[in-house]
Protein backbone atom coordinates (compact mmCIF):
# COMPACT_ATOMS: atom_id res chain seq x y z
CA UNK A 1 0.00 0.00 0.00
CA UNK A 2 1.06 3.62 -0.81
CA UNK A 3 2.07 5.64 2.85
CA UNK A 4 3.23 8.50 1.68
CA UNK A 5 1.96 10.95 -1.42
CA UNK A 6 3.44 14.25 -2.54
CA UNK A 7 4.66 16.58 -4.85
CA UNK A 8 8.74 17.05 -5.09
CA UNK A 9 9.53 20.24 -3.88
CA UNK A 10 11.07 20.49 -7.37
CA UNK A 11 8.78 19.22 -9.80
CA UNK A 12 9.91 21.16 -12.99
CA UNK A 13 13.69 19.97 -13.09
CA UNK A 14 12.29 16.61 -12.21
CA UNK A 15 9.74 16.64 -14.48
CA UNK A 16 12.59 17.77 -17.07
CA UNK A 17 14.96 14.99 -15.91
CA UNK A 18 12.21 12.60 -16.16
CA UNK A 19 10.90 14.17 -19.55
CA UNK A 20 14.48 13.38 -21.53
CA UNK A 21 14.86 9.98 -19.38
CA UNK A 22 11.37 8.23 -20.42
CA UNK A 23 11.07 10.13 -23.81
CA UNK A 24 7.98 12.88 -23.08
CA UNK A 25 10.54 15.78 -24.19
CA UNK A 26 13.84 16.63 -25.79
CA UNK A 27 15.50 20.07 -26.07
CA UNK A 28 15.35 20.79 -29.74
CA UNK A 29 18.55 20.53 -31.74
CA UNK A 30 20.48 18.92 -28.37
CA UNK A 31 23.13 17.63 -29.87
CA UNK A 32 24.26 20.57 -31.70
CA UNK A 33 23.72 22.60 -28.22
CA UNK A 34 20.04 22.99 -28.17
CA UNK A 35 17.80 25.74 -29.66
CA UNK A 36 16.38 28.01 -27.07
CA UNK A 37 12.60 28.02 -26.88
CA UNK A 38 12.12 24.96 -28.73
CA UNK A 39 10.82 21.14 -27.94
CA UNK A 40 10.82 18.39 -29.70
CA UNK A 41 8.57 15.88 -28.35
CA UNK A 42 9.77 12.13 -27.80
CA UNK A 43 7.70 8.47 -27.98
CA UNK A 44 5.67 9.06 -24.90
CA UNK A 45 5.30 12.70 -25.27
CA UNK A 46 3.81 12.58 -28.88
CA UNK A 47 1.43 9.95 -28.02
CA UNK A 48 0.56 12.38 -24.89
CA UNK A 49 0.28 15.50 -26.96
CA UNK A 50 -1.72 13.66 -29.50
CA UNK A 51 -4.07 12.32 -26.63
CA UNK A 52 -5.25 15.71 -25.42
CA UNK A 53 -5.51 17.23 -28.51
CA UNK A 54 -7.46 14.01 -29.19
CA UNK A 55 -9.82 14.96 -26.19
CA UNK A 56 -9.83 18.34 -27.11
CA UNK A 57 -11.03 17.65 -30.33
CA UNK A 58 -14.02 15.55 -29.34
CA UNK A 59 -15.13 17.48 -26.54
CA UNK A 60 -15.64 20.77 -29.26
CA UNK A 61 -16.16 19.58 -32.34
CA UNK A 62 -18.60 16.37 -31.81
CA UNK A 63 -21.50 18.62 -31.44
CA UNK A 64 -23.88 19.82 -33.51
CA UNK A 65 -22.90 23.93 -33.83
CA UNK A 66 -18.92 23.32 -34.26
CA UNK A 67 -16.85 22.70 -37.71
CA UNK A 68 -13.30 22.07 -37.78
CA UNK A 69 -10.85 23.54 -39.85
CA UNK A 70 -7.10 23.79 -40.93
CA UNK A 71 -5.93 26.95 -41.88
CA UNK A 72 -2.82 27.42 -43.58
CA UNK A 73 0.62 28.58 -41.60
CA UNK A 74 1.38 31.36 -44.31
CA UNK A 75 -1.17 33.82 -44.89
CA UNK A 76 -1.66 37.25 -47.13
CA UNK A 77 0.45 39.53 -45.51
CA UNK A 78 -3.12 41.58 -45.61
CA UNK A 79 -4.46 39.71 -42.92
CA UNK A 80 -1.68 40.80 -40.41
CA UNK A 81 -2.26 44.19 -41.15
CA UNK A 82 -5.92 44.04 -40.57
CA UNK A 83 -5.66 42.27 -37.28
CA UNK A 84 -2.93 44.78 -36.01
CA UNK A 85 -0.19 42.15 -35.25
CA UNK A 86 2.43 44.26 -38.05
CA UNK A 87 1.56 47.51 -35.99
CA UNK A 88 0.79 46.47 -32.52
CA UNK A 89 2.16 42.90 -31.88
CA UNK A 90 5.44 44.23 -30.21
CA UNK A 91 7.12 43.97 -27.17
CA UNK A 92 9.49 46.74 -25.64
CA UNK A 93 12.99 45.44 -25.67
CA UNK A 94 16.18 46.49 -24.11
CA UNK A 95 19.56 45.08 -23.80
CA UNK A 96 22.56 44.76 -21.38
CA UNK A 97 25.15 46.62 -23.32
CA UNK A 98 28.03 44.09 -20.85
CA UNK A 99 26.58 40.90 -20.95
CA UNK A 100 24.16 40.75 -24.16
CA UNK A 101 21.38 39.50 -22.12
CA UNK A 102 18.29 40.62 -23.76
CA UNK A 103 14.89 41.42 -21.59
CA UNK A 104 11.30 42.46 -21.97
CA UNK A 105 10.74 46.01 -20.50
CA UNK A 106 7.21 45.56 -19.52
CA UNK A 107 8.44 42.20 -17.52
CA UNK A 108 11.78 43.23 -16.30
CA UNK A 109 10.61 44.08 -12.71
CA UNK A 110 10.01 40.33 -12.59
CA UNK A 111 13.61 39.35 -12.39
CA UNK A 112 14.51 41.93 -9.63
CA UNK A 113 13.64 41.21 -5.70
CA UNK A 114 11.14 43.38 -3.84
CA UNK A 115 13.95 44.42 -1.87
CA UNK A 116 15.62 46.31 -4.53
CA UNK A 117 12.75 47.67 -6.60
CA UNK A 118 11.46 48.96 -2.94
CA UNK A 119 14.92 51.02 -2.91
CA UNK A 120 14.58 52.03 -6.58
CA UNK A 121 11.03 53.80 -6.41
CA UNK A 122 12.59 55.53 -2.96
CA UNK A 123 15.10 56.93 -5.03
CA UNK A 124 12.98 57.64 -8.24
CA UNK A 125 10.25 59.73 -5.92
CA UNK A 126 13.19 61.86 -4.59
CA UNK A 127 14.46 62.51 -7.63
CA UNK A 128 11.27 63.71 -8.86
CA UNK A 129 10.35 65.78 -5.54
CA UNK A 130 10.67 68.78 -7.78
CA UNK A 131 8.55 67.99 -10.50
CA UNK A 132 4.63 67.69 -8.88
CA UNK A 133 3.64 66.20 -12.09
CA UNK A 134 5.62 63.57 -12.79
CA UNK A 135 5.70 62.68 -9.09
CA UNK A 136 1.82 62.19 -9.24
CA UNK A 137 1.91 60.00 -12.26
CA UNK A 138 4.66 57.66 -10.60
CA UNK A 139 2.27 57.95 -7.36
CA UNK A 140 -1.06 57.29 -9.76
CA UNK A 141 0.72 53.96 -11.07
CA UNK A 142 1.31 52.59 -7.93
CA UNK A 143 -1.79 53.00 -6.26
CA UNK A 144 -3.56 52.09 -9.01
CA UNK A 145 -2.43 49.72 -11.01
CA UNK A 146 -5.18 47.12 -11.03
CA UNK A 147 -3.71 43.70 -12.03
CA UNK A 148 -0.17 44.70 -13.61
CA UNK A 149 2.97 45.16 -11.69
CA UNK A 150 3.32 49.17 -10.77
CA UNK A 151 7.27 48.84 -10.99
CA UNK A 152 7.03 47.21 -15.00
CA UNK A 153 4.21 49.82 -15.56
CA UNK A 154 6.53 52.78 -14.52
CA UNK A 155 9.47 50.83 -16.99
CA UNK A 156 7.34 51.33 -19.76
CA UNK A 157 6.67 55.22 -18.68
CA UNK A 158 9.28 56.82 -21.35
CA UNK A 159 9.79 59.78 -19.07
CA UNK A 160 10.45 58.21 -15.64
CA UNK A 161 11.44 54.43 -17.38
CA UNK A 162 14.54 56.34 -18.27
CA UNK A 163 15.51 57.14 -14.77
CA UNK A 164 14.29 54.64 -12.88
CA UNK A 165 16.13 51.75 -16.11
CA UNK A 166 19.51 54.23 -14.44
CA UNK A 167 19.38 52.33 -11.02
CA UNK A 168 19.02 49.03 -11.88
CA UNK A 169 21.32 46.81 -12.25
CA UNK A 170 21.26 43.78 -14.78
CA UNK A 171 19.56 40.77 -12.89
CA UNK A 172 22.30 38.27 -14.84
CA UNK A 173 25.52 40.00 -14.74
CA UNK A 174 25.19 42.25 -11.82
CA UNK A 175 26.47 45.44 -13.92
CA UNK A 176 25.09 48.57 -12.70
CA UNK A 177 23.28 51.30 -15.59
CA UNK A 178 24.46 48.89 -18.58
CA UNK A 179 20.56 49.01 -20.60
CA UNK A 180 20.31 50.23 -23.65
CA UNK A 181 17.30 52.39 -24.64
CA UNK A 182 14.41 50.32 -24.72
CA UNK A 183 12.67 49.63 -28.27
CA UNK A 184 10.20 48.24 -29.77
CA UNK A 185 10.21 44.24 -31.10
CA UNK A 186 7.72 42.50 -33.32
CA UNK A 187 7.71 38.78 -32.59
CA UNK A 188 5.90 37.62 -35.84
CA UNK A 189 8.62 36.00 -37.44
CA UNK A 190 9.19 37.09 -40.99
CA UNK A 191 9.96 34.91 -44.57
CA UNK A 192 9.81 35.52 -48.01
CA UNK A 193 7.69 33.67 -50.89
CA UNK A 194 9.19 33.62 -53.82
CA UNK A 195 13.00 33.51 -55.24
CA UNK A 196 13.48 37.08 -54.44
CA UNK A 197 13.75 38.53 -50.97
CA UNK A 198 12.13 42.22 -51.59
CA UNK A 199 9.41 43.81 -49.15
CA UNK A 200 6.95 42.72 -52.04
CA UNK A 201 7.41 38.75 -51.07
CA UNK A 202 7.36 39.33 -47.18
CA UNK A 203 5.40 36.70 -45.47
CA UNK A 204 4.74 35.67 -41.48
CA UNK A 205 4.77 32.67 -39.82
CA UNK A 206 1.25 32.95 -38.12
CA UNK A 207 1.71 34.09 -34.39
CA UNK A 208 -1.71 32.95 -33.66
CA UNK A 209 -4.28 30.29 -35.69
CA UNK A 210 -7.67 32.82 -35.16
CA UNK A 211 -6.97 34.90 -37.66
CA UNK A 212 -7.34 32.04 -40.36
CA UNK A 213 -10.41 31.13 -38.97
CA UNK A 214 -12.03 34.50 -39.03
CA UNK A 215 -10.98 34.73 -42.78
CA UNK A 216 -13.46 31.86 -43.14
CA UNK A 217 -16.20 32.77 -41.74
CA UNK A 218 -18.53 32.57 -44.51
CA UNK A 219 -16.53 29.83 -46.39
CA UNK A 220 -17.13 27.55 -43.74
CA UNK A 221 -20.66 28.54 -42.58
CA UNK A 222 -22.73 28.60 -46.08
CA UNK A 223 -20.46 25.14 -47.35
CA UNK A 224 -21.66 23.44 -43.98
CA UNK A 225 -24.86 25.40 -44.04
CA UNK A 226 -24.36 26.70 -40.58
CA UNK A 227 -26.67 28.99 -38.62
CA UNK A 228 -25.56 31.07 -35.54
CA UNK A 229 -24.98 30.10 -33.09
CA UNK A 230 -22.30 28.30 -34.24
CA UNK A 231 -18.33 27.97 -34.32
CA UNK A 232 -15.56 26.71 -35.95
CA UNK A 233 -12.35 24.85 -34.50
CA UNK A 234 -8.85 24.78 -35.59
CA UNK A 235 -5.36 22.97 -33.97
CA UNK A 236 -2.32 24.42 -35.33
CA UNK A 237 1.12 25.57 -34.95
CA UNK A 238 1.99 28.97 -34.29
CA UNK A 239 5.21 31.33 -34.06
CA UNK A 240 6.37 34.09 -31.57
CA UNK A 241 9.83 35.74 -31.68
CA UNK A 242 9.91 35.34 -27.89
CA UNK A 243 12.24 37.64 -26.38
CA UNK A 244 12.42 35.61 -23.72
CA UNK A 245 11.53 32.34 -22.84
CA UNK A 246 10.74 30.29 -19.63
CA UNK A 247 9.55 27.52 -17.74
CA UNK A 248 10.59 24.84 -19.82
CA UNK A 249 7.63 24.55 -22.03
CA UNK A 250 5.53 27.41 -20.53
CA UNK A 251 7.16 30.09 -23.08
CA UNK A 252 8.84 28.60 -26.29
CA UNK A 253 8.99 30.40 -29.90
CA UNK A 254 7.02 27.39 -31.68
CA UNK A 255 3.89 25.66 -29.62
CA UNK A 256 0.42 24.32 -30.75
CA UNK A 257 -2.62 26.18 -30.16
CA UNK A 258 -6.19 24.27 -29.66
CA UNK A 259 -8.71 27.58 -30.89
CA UNK A 260 -12.43 27.50 -31.10
CA UNK A 261 -14.35 30.88 -32.08
CA UNK A 262 -17.93 30.89 -31.39
CA UNK A 263 -20.02 33.10 -33.45
CA UNK A 264 -22.95 34.72 -31.85
CA UNK A 265 -25.65 37.44 -32.33
CA UNK A 266 -24.55 40.24 -30.41
CA UNK A 267 -27.02 39.69 -27.83
CA UNK A 268 -26.43 36.71 -27.08
CA UNK A 269 -22.44 37.43 -26.27
CA UNK A 270 -22.57 37.61 -22.71
CA UNK A 271 -24.15 34.02 -22.10
CA UNK A 272 -22.46 32.21 -24.22
CA UNK A 273 -19.28 33.98 -23.08
CA UNK A 274 -20.38 32.55 -19.59
CA UNK A 275 -21.25 29.17 -20.96
CA UNK A 276 -18.10 28.65 -22.24
CA UNK A 277 -16.03 30.00 -19.93
CA UNK A 278 -18.32 26.97 -17.36
CA UNK A 279 -17.52 24.77 -20.34
CA UNK A 280 -13.71 24.40 -21.02
CA UNK A 281 -12.81 24.66 -17.21
CA UNK A 282 -14.72 21.52 -16.81
CA UNK A 283 -12.80 19.69 -19.28
CA UNK A 284 -9.61 20.31 -17.69
CA UNK A 285 -11.28 18.62 -14.74
CA UNK A 286 -12.98 15.80 -16.29
CA UNK A 287 -9.61 15.13 -17.28
CA UNK A 288 -7.78 14.51 -13.75
CA UNK A 289 -6.80 17.92 -13.16
CA UNK A 290 -6.70 18.94 -9.58
CA UNK A 291 -9.44 20.91 -9.13
CA UNK A 292 -7.98 23.32 -6.34
CA UNK A 293 -4.94 23.93 -8.86
CA UNK A 294 -7.36 25.82 -11.81
CA UNK A 295 -9.02 29.10 -10.89
CA UNK A 296 -10.36 32.28 -13.58
CA UNK A 297 -8.42 35.08 -13.38
CA UNK A 298 -10.66 37.58 -14.90
CA UNK A 299 -9.19 40.94 -16.89
CA UNK A 300 -9.67 44.08 -15.59
CA UNK A 301 -7.43 46.15 -18.15
CA UNK A 302 -9.12 44.52 -21.29
CA UNK A 303 -7.29 44.02 -25.05
CA UNK A 304 -8.97 46.92 -27.19
CA UNK A 305 -11.18 44.53 -28.84
CA UNK A 306 -12.45 42.87 -25.89
CA UNK A 307 -15.22 42.96 -24.40
CA UNK A 308 -14.87 40.88 -21.87
CA UNK A 309 -11.81 38.24 -20.97
CA UNK A 310 -10.94 35.64 -18.87
CA UNK A 311 -8.03 33.46 -18.40
CA UNK A 312 -8.17 29.52 -17.08
CA UNK A 313 -5.03 29.37 -14.81
CA UNK A 314 -3.06 25.98 -13.41
CA UNK A 315 -0.66 26.38 -10.00
CA UNK A 316 2.17 25.63 -11.63
CA UNK A 317 5.66 25.34 -8.87
CA UNK A 318 7.00 28.41 -10.49
CA UNK A 319 3.28 30.02 -10.05
CA UNK A 320 -0.49 30.49 -11.68
CA UNK A 321 0.29 30.53 -14.92
CA UNK A 322 -2.21 30.92 -18.15
CA UNK A 323 -2.89 27.61 -19.76
CA UNK A 324 -6.61 28.91 -21.98
CA UNK A 325 -8.03 32.16 -22.61
CA UNK A 326 -11.81 32.61 -23.35
CA UNK A 327 -12.55 36.08 -24.81
CA UNK A 328 -15.49 38.45 -26.25
CA UNK A 329 -14.23 39.70 -29.22
CA UNK A 330 -17.04 41.61 -30.27
CA UNK A 331 -17.42 42.09 -33.89
CA UNK A 332 -13.86 43.67 -34.01
CA UNK A 333 -12.11 40.74 -35.86
CA UNK A 334 -14.62 40.35 -39.03
CA UNK A 335 -14.77 43.93 -39.40
CA UNK A 336 -11.21 44.63 -39.66
CA UNK A 337 -11.11 42.27 -42.32
CA UNK A 338 -14.11 43.12 -43.82
CA UNK A 339 -12.72 46.44 -43.91
CA UNK A 340 -9.10 45.64 -45.41
CA UNK A 341 -10.06 43.18 -48.00
CA UNK A 342 -13.36 45.07 -49.06
CA UNK A 343 -15.36 41.91 -49.16
CA UNK A 344 -18.42 41.68 -46.88
CA UNK A 345 -18.19 39.92 -43.82
CA UNK A 346 -22.16 40.28 -42.86
CA UNK A 347 -24.23 37.29 -41.90
CA UNK A 348 -27.91 37.56 -43.07
CA UNK A 349 -30.23 36.29 -40.68
CA UNK A 350 -33.19 34.56 -42.03
CA UNK A 351 -35.43 34.72 -38.87
CA UNK A 352 -34.76 38.67 -38.27
CA UNK A 353 -33.88 39.21 -42.25
CA UNK A 354 -31.16 41.60 -41.03
CA UNK A 355 -27.49 41.39 -42.11
CA UNK A 356 -25.10 41.87 -39.35
CA UNK A 357 -21.48 40.94 -38.65
CA UNK A 358 -21.50 38.53 -35.91
CA UNK A 359 -19.66 38.87 -32.36
CA UNK A 360 -16.82 36.22 -31.44
CA UNK A 361 -16.76 34.41 -28.28
CA UNK A 362 -13.08 32.42 -28.61
CA UNK A 363 -11.55 29.73 -26.52
CA UNK A 364 -8.25 30.00 -27.10
CA UNK A 365 -5.79 26.58 -25.61
CA UNK A 366 -2.36 26.08 -25.33
CA UNK A 367 -1.71 22.57 -26.26
CA UNK A 368 1.83 22.37 -25.06
CA UNK A 369 1.02 24.66 -21.95
CA UNK A 370 -1.74 21.82 -21.37
CA UNK A 371 0.90 19.22 -21.69
CA UNK A 372 2.74 20.74 -19.75
CA UNK A 373 0.15 20.97 -16.70
CA UNK A 374 -1.27 17.55 -17.32
CA UNK A 375 2.52 16.07 -16.70
CA UNK A 376 3.17 18.42 -13.37
CA UNK A 377 -0.10 17.51 -12.29
CA UNK A 378 0.29 13.79 -12.66
CA UNK A 379 3.49 13.45 -11.34
CA UNK A 380 4.05 12.09 -7.82
CA UNK A 381 6.67 10.83 -5.80
CA UNK A 382 5.46 8.11 -3.19
CA UNK A 383 7.26 6.19 -0.15
CA UNK A 384 5.27 2.44 -1.02
CA UNK A 385 6.96 -0.56 1.77
CA UNK A 386 9.93 1.75 2.39
CA UNK A 387 10.85 2.47 -1.27
CA UNK A 388 10.37 5.74 -3.37
CA UNK A 389 8.15 5.61 -6.68
CA UNK A 390 7.77 8.15 -9.17
CA UNK A 391 4.17 7.43 -10.81
CA UNK A 392 2.52 9.59 -13.23
CA UNK A 393 -0.97 9.56 -12.71
CA UNK A 394 -2.19 10.77 -16.16
CA UNK A 395 -6.54 10.06 -16.62
CA UNK A 396 -6.65 6.46 -18.61
CA UNK A 397 -7.55 8.57 -21.70
CA UNK A 398 -4.50 10.58 -21.63
CA UNK A 399 -1.54 8.39 -20.95
CA UNK A 400 0.66 7.53 -23.43
CA UNK A 401 0.59 3.77 -23.03
CA UNK A 402 -2.69 2.18 -22.42
CA UNK A 403 -1.31 -1.27 -20.59
CA UNK A 404 1.95 -2.82 -20.79
CA UNK A 405 2.15 -6.54 -21.00
CA UNK A 406 4.78 -9.00 -18.89
CA UNK A 407 5.02 -12.83 -18.92
CA UNK A 408 6.10 -13.32 -15.46
CA UNK A 409 8.79 -15.81 -16.52
CA UNK A 410 10.52 -16.17 -19.99
CA UNK A 411 9.30 -19.82 -19.94
CA UNK A 412 6.61 -22.38 -20.45
CA UNK A 413 5.08 -20.72 -22.58
CA UNK A 414 4.09 -17.42 -20.77
CA UNK A 415 5.89 -15.08 -23.44
CA UNK A 416 4.18 -16.86 -26.24
CA UNK A 417 0.62 -16.55 -24.54
CA UNK A 418 1.83 -12.24 -23.48
CA UNK A 419 3.01 -11.87 -27.14
CA UNK A 420 -0.76 -12.87 -28.18
CA UNK A 421 -2.38 -10.76 -26.30
CA UNK A 422 0.38 -7.89 -27.07
CA UNK A 423 -0.96 -8.58 -30.99
CA UNK A 424 -4.64 -8.66 -29.78
CA UNK A 425 -4.95 -5.53 -27.86
CA UNK A 426 -2.42 -3.66 -30.19
CA UNK A 427 -5.01 -3.51 -32.56
CA UNK A 428 -6.99 -1.08 -30.62
CA UNK A 429 -5.01 0.50 -27.75
CA UNK A 430 -1.16 1.55 -27.68
CA UNK A 431 0.55 -1.17 -25.83
CA UNK A 432 4.00 -2.09 -24.51
CA UNK A 433 5.89 -5.30 -24.11
CA UNK A 434 8.14 -5.83 -21.59
CA UNK A 435 10.13 -9.18 -20.27
CA UNK A 436 13.43 -7.79 -18.83
CA UNK A 437 13.66 -7.68 -14.96
CA UNK A 438 12.03 -8.61 -11.87
CA UNK A 439 8.35 -7.93 -12.24
CA UNK A 440 8.68 -5.23 -9.62
CA UNK A 441 10.93 -3.05 -11.25
CA UNK A 442 8.80 -3.55 -14.79
CA UNK A 443 5.72 -2.19 -12.53
CA UNK A 444 7.83 0.70 -11.42
CA UNK A 445 9.24 1.80 -15.04
CA UNK A 446 5.32 2.18 -16.03
CA UNK A 447 4.62 3.84 -13.06
CA UNK A 448 7.28 6.20 -14.11
CA UNK A 449 5.60 6.52 -17.78
CA UNK A 450 2.00 6.56 -16.82
CA UNK A 451 0.85 3.54 -17.95
CA UNK A 452 -2.61 2.94 -16.33
CA UNK A 453 -2.51 -0.79 -16.23
CA UNK A 454 0.12 -3.56 -16.47
CA UNK A 455 -1.09 -6.87 -17.50
CA UNK A 456 0.98 -10.54 -16.25
CA UNK A 457 0.72 -13.39 -17.70
CA UNK A 458 1.72 -16.00 -14.95
CA UNK A 459 1.14 -19.45 -13.68
CA UNK A 460 -2.20 -19.44 -13.02
CA UNK A 461 -3.11 -18.14 -16.69
CA UNK A 462 -1.78 -21.39 -17.66
CA UNK A 463 -4.44 -22.91 -15.89
CA UNK A 464 -7.81 -20.70 -16.14
CA UNK A 465 -6.80 -18.40 -19.02
CA UNK A 466 -6.25 -15.34 -16.27
CA UNK A 467 -4.28 -12.71 -15.72
CA UNK A 468 -3.18 -10.31 -13.01
CA UNK A 469 -4.51 -7.04 -14.38
CA UNK A 470 -2.52 -4.33 -11.74
CA UNK A 471 -3.87 -1.00 -11.45
CA UNK A 472 -1.09 1.82 -11.52
CA UNK A 473 -2.65 4.14 -8.92
CA UNK A 474 -4.08 1.93 -6.13
CA UNK A 475 -1.72 -0.84 -7.16
CA UNK A 476 -4.56 -3.18 -6.26
CA UNK A 477 -4.42 -6.87 -8.87
CA UNK A 478 -7.40 -8.27 -9.71
CA UNK A 479 -7.93 -11.91 -12.32
CA UNK A 480 -9.30 -11.58 -15.68
CA UNK A 481 -9.87 -13.57 -18.66
CA UNK A 482 -7.77 -13.09 -21.19
CA UNK A 483 -10.75 -12.89 -24.04
CA UNK A 484 -12.18 -9.94 -21.40
CA UNK A 485 -9.42 -7.69 -21.53
CA UNK A 486 -10.24 -5.74 -24.16
CA UNK A 487 -13.74 -4.87 -22.90
CA UNK A 488 -12.35 -4.18 -19.47
CA UNK A 489 -9.48 -1.62 -20.94
CA UNK A 490 -12.61 -0.09 -23.19
CA UNK A 491 -14.56 -0.11 -19.92
CA UNK A 492 -11.37 2.10 -17.85
CA UNK A 493 -10.70 4.46 -20.49
CA UNK A 494 -14.66 5.87 -20.50
CA UNK A 495 -14.81 6.52 -17.42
Amino acid sequence: MSEKKNKPTDAVANIVSLSKRRGFVFQSSEIYGGLNGCWDYGPLGVELLKNIKEEWWKFMTYRDNVEGLDASILMHPKVWEASGHVENFTDPMIDCKQCKARFRLDVLGDSISEKKKEKALSELKNDFKDNPEILSRIEEKINNHGEDDPFNLLLEDEQVGKVLLSKLNCPQCGNANTFTEARKFNLMFKTFVGPVEDSGSVVYLRPETAQGIFVNFLNVQSSARQKLPFGIAQIGKAFRNEINTKNFLFRTREFEQMEMQFFVKPSEAKSWYDYWKVARLDWYKSLGMTASKLRYHDHIKLAHYAAAATDIEYEFPFGWGEIEGIHNRTDYDLSRHEQFSGKSLKYFDDETKEKYIPYIIETSAGASRSFMAFLIDAYYEEEVNGEMRSVLRFHPRLAPIKAAIFPLVNKDGMPEIAREIEKDLRRNFKVFYDDKGAVGRRYRRQDEAGTPFCITVDTQTLEDKTVTVRDRDTMQQERIAIDQLSRYLSDKLLS
